[in-house]
């Protein structure tokens, strides 16, 4: 049974940080790109990061690259999203995802967790 559970969702103000984690099991981690999705009430999945097998490559959504990073630890199987310069319009459930293709992860993937939620406001 494939598993993936986020956590270090919470509250924060603007220009706060977080740290989400997503911690997988039941596939063979090393062999899966991953990545991270949101999901804002009533509107469409939004990629935000993904990163490759090694952790050599990394991509973003351009509105995050220069204030999220995203690493995984393969000895551990998980992966993390650290949020710098938290605004507003960053509040939204994140989710992890697993998929078996780099270059279409931004829109395609084979696994998804439920997510954690992430709420920015004063």
């Amino acid at each position: 049974q494939v598993q993936l559970v986020e956590s270090g969702g919470g509250s924060v103000r603007p220009g706060g940080s977080l740290r989400l984690t997503c911690t997988v099991s039941g596939l063979p981690f090393r062999s899966y790109y991953m990545g991270w999705f949101r999901q804002k009430p009533g509107t469409e999945r939004e990629f935000v990061a993904a990163i490759d097998r090694n952790g050599d490559r990394t991509f973003y959504q351009n509105t995050v690259h220069d204030r999220f990073l995203i690493s995984r630890d393969n000895a551990k199987s998980m992966i993390a999203l650290q949020m710098n310069d938290l605004k507003p319009e960053d509040t939204a459930n994140y989710y992890c995802v697993a998929a078996d293709d780099f270059e279409s992860l931004s829109y395609t993937y084979k696994y998804n967790g439920q997510g954690t939620q992430v709420t920015v406001s004063p």
